[in-house]
């Protein structure tokens, strides 16, 4: 990991955007294969100590993710994100549903050349309202993404060092 920010004017009035960045030591196509690859995805997606179960990830336009995250305290998150648009080795676009107390948003991850060696991945969530943003934000959603990506930063790391994570 080289460099990790929340991008300030997301969460300032009223805007529907999140937007964290991240600069990963790797190439974009190590971060694409970690953030496509299911194998990968279930040892890095999720907060910390949390695990994640994938029973599909069809990466297309029109394909979709679905998975169960398990919290320590024993819970069974499921998840079924479609795919709406995807650019390999360059943007993955996804809807979180939204259901019950989960917001409905769309998820947008950017893979560019970094400026000082690796890969940017910018991750953006655009939600319906200024209000489904700031309950993510209210109930820890900022430091969850925060936690899921310095986990595929530790992912990476391993991988380019021949471990298993």
């Amino acid at each position: 990991m080289i460099d990790d920010e929340l991008d300030d004017q997301s969460i300032e009035g009223e805007t529907t955007e999140l937007r964290l960045t991240r600069t990963f030591d790797a190439s974009r196509e190590r971060v694409w294969d970690a953030w496509t690859d299911p194998e990968q995805v279930a040892k890095w997606w999720g907060p910390e100590r949390f695990t994640t179960t994938i029973h599909e990830m069809d990466v297309r336009p029109g394909g979709v993710w679905r998975f169960v995250m398990h919290d320590p305290d024993g819970i069974d998150h499921h998840n079924t994100f479609p795919y709406d648009d995807v650019v390999e080795f360059q943007r993955l676009v996804y809807t979180h549903p939204g259901e019950a107390d989960r917001p409905h948003f769309q998820a947008m991850v950017n893979l560019d050349d970094g400026a000082t060696g690796g890969t940017e991945l910018a991750f953006r969530m655009v939600f319906d309202t200024v209000t489904a943003r700031e309950t993510l934000e209210e109930h820890g959603g900022v430091e969850a993404a925060r936690q899921t990506l310095d986990r595929l930063a530790r992912h990476l790391e391993d991988r380019a060092n021949g471990e298993e994570a």
